[in-house]
């Protein structure tokens, strides 16, 4: 993989290229090309590209035909995961365009790797995300963001392919994408399939309970969970206004929020998104069986989410604990029907990564989607 390195030194440019390979542990550097900044004449042929800042910053116009990624964030927690992917895959198909960490903060050396990237990742807060949206003029340019400003954002097209045919269809041929966030991506992925078979009524109210890892809070809470103050477990949102439950609500299909208590527990990474359900309430459902079908056959094509046996209990820790971090580091979603017929109720549950398909690994696979390449490549 080419890192293409955008820095300023004085007045001049100074832009490197790095060639890196995930299949041995030695790097080599290629020949530095000095392009000179304020008009100057670019040293490099294979500079076709310059600002119209006056020079300011000059990116490589490569001679490959190598995907240019650029991570908007990446010292965040899902940005080095995202980062981590993206260096590790050994497909050869991208570059990465990185900025020092003097010109991280730099509108202008952020606005031209955005306008340089043929895909850029937003790993930002709302407010940031939104800014950096408004820096982006490339017609061309793909944009992931991570954040929740453009989840229920018709004019953006959400980054769950699983959601349907036609949404991984939309995604390939999206300029704008919202990647989910980590509790709806467990929600929806047991929910909109039944809602869309008949077997959850729309109009339904519905709750869900979910816990996950201390990563999910970026570094400020993974700091107080690494320190010997942590509480072993935290319920939270008792406000019941959680950023995450107009999400729920759009793509489940659903007529009205659901309650959400969410949960911090002492582990790193991991999520288990749980639905309680009376049969009662659903439609026409006389096992939870046909919940498990339901689900198998809506997932059967998908490289990343499965579906368990039915009450599966056999693999469950010391036989009674489903572990939350039991998918660590990677880009999969699991999902369980527990259910006791006699007495008409079922539990969905659905287990993630809240860094993997919850963030990281959802956004590069939005990527692969969005730039025409392998959908599981990296993942």
């Amino acid at each position: 993989m080419r890192i293409l390195l955008l820095c300023r030194a004085n007045n001049n440019i100074s832009a490197s290229a790095t060639t890196t390979s995930s299949t041995t542990t030695s790097s080599t550097t290629a020949t530095k090309k000095v392009l000179r900044g304020g008009g100057g004449k670019a040293l490099s042929k294979r500079s076709s590209k310059r600002s119209n800042s006056g020079g300011n910053f000059i990116v490589f116009a490569s001679s490959t035909k190598k995907k240019r990624i650029f991570i908007d964030g990446e010292a965040g927690t899902t940005g080095l995961q995202v980062r981590d992917r993206l260096e590790k895959r050994a497909s050869g198909d991208i570059e990465l365009i990185q900025l020092p960490d003097s010109l991280r903060k730099d509108a202008k050396a952020r606005e031209e790797a955005l306008n340089e990237a043929d895909c850029a990742i937003l790993c930002l807060p709302d407010a940031a995300a939104v800014e950096a949206v408004a820096l982006v003029t490339n017609p061309n340019t793909v944009i992931i963001d991570a954040s929740t400003a453009y989840r229920t954002n018709d004019e953006w097209t959400y980054g769950f392919p699983e959601l349907s045919k036609e949404q991984r269809e939309k995604v390939k041929t999206a300029k704008r994408i919202s990647n989910p966030g980590c509790y709806p991506t467990g929600f929806i992925g047991l929910t909109k399939p039944l809602v869309e078979n008949g077997f959850i009524p729309k109009g339904l109210r519905t709750t869900v309970n979910a816990v996950s890892g201390y990563t999910g809070g970026g570094k400020q809470l993974i700091a107080i969970y690494e320190s010997p103050e942590a509480e072993p477990y935290g319920a939270y949102g008792f406000n019941l206004n959680h950023k995450h439950i107009p999400e729920m609500r759009k793509y489940a299909g659903l007529e009205h929020e659901p309650i959400f208590q969410p949960a911090v527990g002492s582990f790193a990474q991991g999520m288990l998104v749980s639905v309680p359900l009376f049969y009662d309430n659903m439609a026409n459902v006389k096992s939870g069986k046909e919940l498990q079908e339901c689900l198998k056959e809506w997932y059967k094509d998908s490289a990343f989410v499965s579906v368990r046996e039915y009450n599966q209990t056999d693999d469950l820790e010391r036989g009674a604990f489903l572990r939350a971090d039991g998918l660590r580091d990677t880009n999969k979603l699991e999902l369980s029907v527990f259910a006791n017929d006699e007495k008409g109720t079922c539990l969905l549950v659905a287990r993630l990564d809240n860094l993997g398909k919850g963030a990281s690994g959802a956004a590069v696979q939005n990527l692969n989607l969005s730039l025409g390449l392998d959908e599981t490549v990296g993942l």
